[in-house]
């Protein structure tokens, strides 16, 4: 069975940076399309970055260009992402999910705060 567990998430200022992980089990990490989503408060869930299983490749939404990235590391089975420049509106659940088997991590909270 596949899982997916995501961390790094927590509380930051406007302009501070965080790291999130998510560690994937289960199935070949190697082949696995990966994407994170977003679940800001009141609102709708939507994609923030997505990384394939191979190459250069990524998708980002717009407004997350330039600020986040995302990379994996394969021997570990994880994929991050790395967020700087932090703003109030990206507070929201951050979430990590294997397309392939439409599977989601619990999400783990993001909170860029004063």
């Amino acid at each position: 069975q596949v899982e997916v567990v995501e961390s790094g998430g927590g509380l930051v200022q406007p302009g501070g940076s965080l790291r999130l992980s998510c560690v994937v089990s289960g199935f070949p990490f190697t082949t696995l399309v990966m994407n994170w989503y977003r679940q800001p408060p009141g609102q709708k869930r939507e994609l923030v970055a997505a990384i394939p299983s191979f190459g250069t490749g990524r998708i980002y939404v717009d407004s997350a260009k330039g600020r986040f990235t995302t990379s994996r590391d394969n021997a570990r089975n994880t994929v991050y992402l790395e967020m700087t420049n932090l703003k109030p509106e990206d507070t929201a659940v951050y979430y990590c999910h294997a397309p392939r088997f439409d599977r989601w991590g619990q999400g783990t909270q993001v909170t860029v705060s004063t």
